[in-house]
């Protein structure tokens, strides 16, 4: 396990899928700066910070992608 100084969480999947900001903007259709002013506001997906990079997990976007399901 690793934990992340940014979450204080820890990664138990050493083979998870990471993307980039640029990957879910082109998912979602979305100018990067949109995604960059969701992380400010905490209302995007977790990211985690490796080394100078910043990566969010494909289980962490999808979980968040669902809470975000219109009814």
């Amino acid at each position: 396990m690793t934990t992340t100084p940014e979450s204080n969480s820890t990664v138990e999947n050493p083979d998870e899928q990471w993307l980039t900001p640029k990957e879910i903007c082109n998912q979602l259709q979305i100018p990067e700066q949109t995604f960059y002013q969701w992380r400010v506001k905490h209302l995007g997906p977790r990211a985690y910070r490796i080394g100078r990079h910043l990566r969010i997990s494909r289980t962490d976007y999808d979980s968040w992608l669902s809470s975000r399901l219109e009814a």
